[in-house]
């Protein structure tokens, strides 16, 4: 699709800032403390100060009005320019369900909340139930006028440093695993909850919740009770967008610095981008770039226009398209680049770190596989 001029100068603007705040090592390391962490709630405030979060959400809750088209030029963009905020994608995520099946008082908190350059988060994996979420057994028990949840949540991202967590409990154990699941606002400070982080090879992202006899009242049900399989649908959909737009932008980050490398890099008297081998493989990337982002952006248009008939199969289709695009360009980079590509001077082996878990998390590209291919009737 065409980009408006006012959607480049935007690209331009946001290009330029993650230039000036986070261009070096140097910056990222300061900014992650040395690499630990995997955001940055410094970097995301300044972002808030500009104006540019939830740049797609209601201007009547708070946000900014704007396209989802707006909000994929963004994720791209702070992405490619290696910004350490990645986290805010998933506040973007718990919106989604937020804004479609939550009260007007949710509503404002959490778009408020994100617009401020807070973060949000979305408690669904269990230790038994990953990509089948239908699974989920933590229990949230009517008490009164509360709801008592007691249980363990897994790889919930970005909750140690969220104001609220949108959790999926189960409220009822009685009817078909579909049913009888609820999702619950839980503040993330709320007594009896622990959050502890699990190690990875990427910086302190995500979580194990630990609840203990912790209480909601009633009024935390966001949508119906027992109707929590329902109302995720599209906000995963939604979410495997976010997924994919930064993952374009990560893929593009990879291959600009590959670029750079082969043009300059000398062997046997020539560059290397010069030989036919490295040339072929730099245009097969930049063709399945391309192609993603056409593809990527021609969803998150159909997706403003209210068309949402194709939006699970293909926001599937993006992902999967999109974060193994980000995988295969930072492999492939690094083998362009040589013992070059190993150095954490050069940048590259961080990519290739980043690129790994996108094709993991917000349903594994299997599970992706199995959504298109429901929809072909197999």
């Amino acid at each position: 699709m065409r980009f408006s001029a006012e959607q480049q100068n935007f690209v331009e603007s946001v290009r330029a800032f993650c230039a000036k705040e986070c261009g070096t090592p140097q910056q990222r390391a300061e900014l992650t403390e040395g690499g630990t962490l995997a955001d940055s709630p410094a970097l995301l405030r300044r972002l808030a100060e500009l104006g540019w979060l939830g740049i797609s959400l209601p201007a009547e809750y708070g946000g900014q009005g704007g396209t989802f088209v707006d909000e994929c030029l963004f994720l791209e963009e702070t992405a490619r320019g290696l910004a350490p905020t990645t986290a805010y994608g998933t506040g973007l995520t718990a919106v989604q369900t937020y804004l479609h099946w939550g009260n007007d008082e949710q509503k404002r908190i959490v778009v408020e909340s994100i617009c401020a350059g807070n973060f949000e988060a979305i408690a669904l994996s269990e230790p038994g139930a990953g990509s089948d979420l239908a699974s989920a057994r933590m229990a949230a028990d009517l008490d009164g006028d509360d709801f008592v949840l007691d249980g363990q949540k897994t790889w919930t991202t970005a909750a140690h440093l969220a104001n609220h967590i949108l959790v999926l409990v189960r409220t009822d154990s009685s009817s078909s695993k579909h049913e009888g699941l609820t999702l619950l606002m839980v503040p993330a400070d709320a007594p009896g909850l622990e959050i502890r982080a699990i190690d990875t090879m990427y910086g302190r992202t995500v979580n194990d919740l630990y609840f203990t006899q912790v209480r909601v009242p009633v009024s935390a049900v966001v949508g119906t009770v027992g109707r929590a399989w329902q109302q995720l649908n599209r906000g995963l959909g939604v979410e495997r967008l976010i997924i994919a737009a930064s993952s374009l932008g990560s893929a593009q980050r990879s291959f600009d610095d590959v670029l750079a490398y082969v043009t300059q890099r000398q062997q046997f008297g020539r560059t290397i981008g010069s030989f036919q081998a490295v040339r072929h493989r730099m245009a097969d990337l930049a063709t399945e770039i391309a192609l993603c982002r056409t593809f990527l952006y021609d969803v998150a248009d159909r997706l403003d226009a209210g068309d949402e008939g194709g939006l699970s199969r293909d926001s599937s289709t993006a992902k999967i398209r999109c974060t193994e695009a980000a995988k295969n360009t930072a492999l492939e980079a690094m083998q362009l680049m040589g013992g070059y590509g190993y150095a954490r001077e050069f940048g590259m082996e961080a990519q290739v770190r980043k690129a790994l878990a996108p094709p993991i998390y917000g349903g594994t590209n299997e599970i992706q596989r199995e959504i298109i291919s429901r929809s072909l009737g197999l």
